[in-house]
């Protein structure tokens, strides 16, 4: 067992599991919180993250799940690379739009909709890292996946993702009119010294 990754909730080892790679997600015990909420929190997060994968796979690509256990989940080893690692194309952006119109229509909101958790790969682009996705028919919470992505990629993409993303969910109209709101707002709004 390798460590490859850690977050905020988990760290992510790579394993093998007769004779293939995986990925092990597992939400380890927080010490400054009380062990019954803790291990309530942990299992709640673990359960709706699998939850989302499994309903999400049948309509994108996300990793497939081997796996699910209290605290841990064991997942397929994407081959290829972070879209924040590579030189992001204005095609594969318009992909993530698109797939993110896809979740919204699902009723799904990523929570880190980001070039950190796209993988380009052979056979296209993948969504991973859904620890702090949720199940919700919130606007403000849409307009913030689509917030996050347009403050990490440069400007000059935006339109291709916006475009891509309002052809792929119905309510993007109201989506992109909370994103305008949330931008005016004081905490959202770049500031600069002078």
């Amino acid at each position: 067992m390798k460590k490859v990754g850690e977050g905020a909730e988990a760290k992510i080892y790579e394993i093998e599991i007769f004779g293939n790679k995986a990925i092990l997600k597992r939400r380890e015990e927080k010490k400054y919180r009380a062990k019954e909420l803790d291990r309530k929190l942990r299992k709640e997060r673990t359960k709706a993250e699998a939850r989302t994968m499994a309903r999400l796979s049948s309509s994108l690509k996300v990793p497939k799940i081997i796996a699910a256990g209290q605290y841990s989940i064991i997942m397929e080893r994407l081959e290829g690379r972070l879209l924040k690692d590579a030189d992001i194309t204005s095609a594969q952006i318009a992909e993530a739009g698109k797939m993110l119109g896809k979740m919204h229509e699902m009723n799904i909101a990523h929570g880190d909709f980001t070039p950190a958790n796209l993988m380009s790969c052979k056979n296209g682009l993948y969504v991973i890292d859904f620890g702090l996705s949720e199940m919700t028919n919130s606007f403000e919470e849409r307009a913030l996946d689509i917030l996050l992505m347009k403050r990490s990629i440069p400007a000059a993409l935006y339109p291709s993702f916006e475009k891509s993303y309002s052809e792929s969910f119905n309510g993007h109209l109201t989506v992109l009119g909370r994103l305008k709101e949330i931008e005016k707002r004081g905490r959202y709004q770049i500031r600069t010294l002078g």
